[in-house]
This record gives structure tokens, sequence and C-alpha cells, in this order.
């Protein structure tokens, strides 16, 4: 029984490391193993999530916030929002609780490699893209250039605050970041809706590949763009995790057109999608 790997239906025990508030209501949870092992045993993919389940209350889906590339824990990032993501909210440091996974379709890394990698992300949505985001950061060597464009609604809810402000810092990445309003007139950077920051940069779409993770308002408007400028659509891809529940495809919560989000992606290209409405 040491080994797990393989086995997706198998509840493994896990226990939180570190809950790190982010913002409201959001928390990142750092868990590990309880059977001794680390997380290489596990086998995630950026992109791929795991069912969180907790006895009594239920299981929920949550997408894998953190990279292979760092075994020593896995980070989840929640939003309180209902009995499973409340109860998990109530635990403390050395609180265990169970997870299966991983599931779902991940980036498509053998196609990113050696290329341009652009990152867009909207609101929480870059949460999943930070699994893709630190693995590609953590092998730096293996991509060319690097851009992420970041936009939220307000400066007041930008995930993962400090760390992208670290990114400011490096010479091998490119940080540009919106906010959709600022009340406060507090913000230095861009203000405006996130295809703004497309002309703050200038981008080779032959040899770049963008993926995306946002509110479904965002699909349209950065698709638009990446089209007009000369993307193809075959180095599109976005991560459409907001329907799931089950996580195997047995309770058809996740369904549009005649695929499943929780097993066909979430991660898709925009040609598998393209002509699925309720896509996006």
């Amino acid at each position: 029984m040491g080994d797990h790997s393989g086995n997706i239906y198998q509840l493994r025990p896990v226990s939180i490391i570190r809950a790190l508030p982010q913002i409201k209501d959001h928390r990142l949870f750092q868990l590990k193993l309880e059977d001794g092992t680390t997380w290489e045993s596990f086998g995630h993919q950026p992109g791929q999530f795991i069912e969180v389940s907790i006895f009594g209350k239920g299981e929920a889906p949550i997408s894998i916030s953190s990279p292979p590339t760092r075994p020593d824990t896995l980070e989840i990032c929640v939003r309180r929002a209902g009995k499973v993501t409340n109860a998990l909210f109530e635990m403390d440091k050395g609180s265990t609780f169970h997870i299966r996974g991983p599931y779902g379709r991940g980036f498509p890394l053998e196609k990113l490699k050696g290329q341009k990698l652009l990152l867009i992300a909207g609101g929480l949505g870059l949460a999943p893209l930070r699994s893709l985001l630190l693995y590609a950061l953590d092998k730096r060597k293996e991509f060319d250039d690097i851009i992420l464009m970041y936009g939220t609604n307000n400066p007041d809810n930008v995930l993962f605050k400090y760390e992208l402000l670290s990114f400011f810092d490096r010479d091998d990445i490119q940080y540009l970041y919106s906010v959709d309003r600022d009340d406060e007139g507090i913000w230095k950077q861009y203000v405006g809706v996130v295809t703004g920051l497309f002309d703050r940069t200038d981008l080779l779409p032959e040899e770049t590949n963008a993926v995306m993770c946002g509110p479904p308002i965002m699909y349209r408007f950065v698709l638009q763009k990446l089209l007009k400028l000369g993307f193809s659509k075959d180095r599109i891809f976005m991560s459409l995790e907001r329907m799931m529940k089950c996580g195997v495809g047995k309770c058809g919560h996740c369904a549009f057109g005649d695929k499943y989000c929780c097993i066909d992606g979430p991660v898709f290209s925009y040609p598998e999608i393209e002509n699925i409405k309720e896509a996006i």
C-alpha cells in the first residue's frame, strides 16, 4: 500500500502546515501528506485540481496552486463558499482531512516549453495559473520570455500580493498589472480592464503561447484581442474550472456541449471549445 501513485480515487490523509490569509474570504492552505511521502508520489501537473474531502461535510474541487517542482508542500487557494470550505476555514495548523486526485487535464507543458509564455489572469483566476507560473520560473531555462498580465477589480483584491510584488525586482519575467477602478487614487500602475495591458508590451504572436484563467467575461475580450494581434487559435489555452463538482465525470454538473470540464479539461485549447457557446 506504500505507493499510491496511479490510484486517483483513493483518499489520502493530509495535514495543514500553514493557512495564510489572502484577500477577504480567501486562504492559501499549505498541505503535507500524512503518510510520510512527498508530493512527488502524487504526480500532479500544473493546471490540475484535487477533491477536498471532509467527513460529514462533503467534497469540493479545488485547483492546485503550487507546481510539482516544489514537492515538499501542496498549496491550494480556497474561497470560503459553502459547507466544505467553511469546515476548512475552521481548521488550524496541524488539522487533518482527506484529498483525492490529481484530476483533470493540466497545461500542455511540452507544447509550451522552448517558447514565449504569456499568462493572463483575471481576479481569482490567478490561483490555477500560479502552478504554471511557478513551474516556468522554477524551470526558467526551458522557457523563453515570460509575461504575466493580471487584472483585478480593485487594489484590495490582489491574490498573492507579496509574491507578485517580488516579480517587479526580477529581470526574467515581465509583470503587468491593472485594476478596473481605483476609488482611493492610490494605484500607481494601469487603471482599466486587463486587455489594456496588451498595449504596454510588445508581443510576438508567432513565438508565444497565451494561457488564461479568469471570469467568463474576460475570456471574450481577451480572445478578441489575441486573435486581432495575430495569435493562432492553437496557441491559446484556457482553464475553465468554474463549474466542477465530482471531478470524475459522473455528476454531470460541469457538462457543456459534448464535454465534461473535469475530465476533458479544465485546460482546453481554444479550437476545442470555440464552437461551444456555453463554454465561455
